[in-house]
């Protein structure tokens, strides 16, 4: 006598694992922001454009050593910039103002969990950036004699960092002040972040205070651990508390609509 199985049709209410929706979420941030002609732009054309120029061009005086030495660590750190905080912050803000984020509110996806996605797309997109940019840099001469392994923490805490700031921008802002607002600050810490000109370079009395913003640290550490190999130990700390401060505040403001 045979026995014939039977499908089990009974429905299952009730939301998705976290993980299951972080992952669904993230791989929806991943392929709309490889689909912005205005992201790419800001996150691969415009870095490799900087590093290509003022590598090849005495543009800046750098002191001893290998111009591309000096320029290929700052790049990297104003990708993750780029990524995590501008790029972040400017799409969000639109979102929120076409209403994208109030019908994701109506899901179960917690606001927790659309940070940690948006957080996940951004790391994603990074390791392209990094590739790309290590490839024109080593093309151009860039010879890093330090470890590179200690590399991965800045660059994870810088992207932690600038995605909390991004975030608390756009979960608090109106859209057309966050595209001001996002382009304002890119511009100042490109020019104050020591990312392509040395922070030696300016009065004395402001060196410590730029030393203290994320993109200061983020190139300052990049450059201690891909130059000379030493610990960045100064840089972590600051990338930490920027970190802890900025998601903190972006969790606990951040508005759907």
């Amino acid at each position: 006598m045979t026995t014939i199985a039977t499908l089990d049709l009974t429905p299952r209410p009730g939301a998705a694992p976290l993980h299951r929706m972080v992952l669904a979420q993230a791989g929806a941030e991943i392929r709309a922001m490889l689909r912005n002609g205005e992201q790419l732009l800001l996150t691969m054309i415009i870095p490799i454009l900087l590093l290509v120029g003022f590598s090849t061009a005495p543009l800046v005086d750098v002191g001893g050593g290998a111009r591309v030495d000096f320029v290929a660590p700052g790049i990297l750190a104003l990708a993750v910039m780029s990524t995590a905080f501008t790029g972040q912050a400017i799409a969000t803000g639109f979102e929120r103002r076409y209403g994208v984020l109030k019908r994701l509110g109506a899901t179960p996806l917690s606001r927790t969990g659309l940070l940690l996605a948006k957080t996940v797309a951004v790391v994603a997109v990074e390791v392209l950036q990094v590739v790309v940019i290590v490839a024109v840099a080593l093309a151009l001469g860039w010879s890093p004699h330090g470890d590179p392994l200690w590399g991965v923490p800045l660059l994870l805490l810088g992207t932690a960092a600038f995605s909390g700031l991004g975030l608390l921008m756009a979960g608090t802002l109106r859209a057309e002040a966050t595209l001001a607002g996002a382009n304002l600050v890119y511009l100042v810490l490109l020019g104050l972040g020591g990312v392509l000109f040395p922070l030696d370079r300016f009065p004395a009395g402001v060196q410590h205070v730029l030393g203290l913003l994320p993109i200061s640290a983020l190139t300052s550490g990049l450059r201690t651990a891909l130059s000379t190999g030493g610990f960045p130990g100064g840089a972590l700390l600051v990338l930490l508390c920027w970190t802890v401060a900025a998601l903190a505040l972006a969790a606990r403001t951040f508005r759907w609509e």
